[in-house]
Parts: structure tokens; sequence; C-alpha cells
């Protein structure tokens, strides 16, 4: 996304693809993502408060 770091109002911001949604309007979260909320994996539909760190690992290649 180009960006290391946004913060977020988080007001509406109830579970990781709301976060999402708010950081990157009008972009779909790409398919195998990896999310994680507070350092621990978390599926997209996982619940999120204020002050949670929410981080999304884009999916990458290679061996």
């Amino acid at each position: 996304m180009g960006r290391d770091e946004d913060v977020l109002e988080a007001e509406g911001i109830n579970s990781v693809a709301d976060a999402w949604a708010r950081a990157a309007p009008g972009i779909e979260l790409p398919a195998n993502t990896l999310a994680a909320v507070n350092l621990s994996y978390a599926d997209v539909d996982a619940a999120v408060k204020d002050g949670d760190e929410i981080a999304f690992f884009p999916p990458v290649t290679g061996g």
C-alpha cells in the first residue's frame, strides 16, 4: 500500500475487515492476505477494539 502505518479513528471499526475497509477504501482485501491483531494471527472476522494494533501481510511468492 506504500505506507508503513496508519492511525484510524476507532468508531465504527469492529473487525479486522472493518479496519481494512477504513484504511483502504474501495480496495478489496487481496486473497491470502494474513492479518494479525496485537501480534497474533487473526481472521478478518476477528473482533478489534480501540487501541488494538492490526497488521496486514500481503501474499508473497518464492521458495
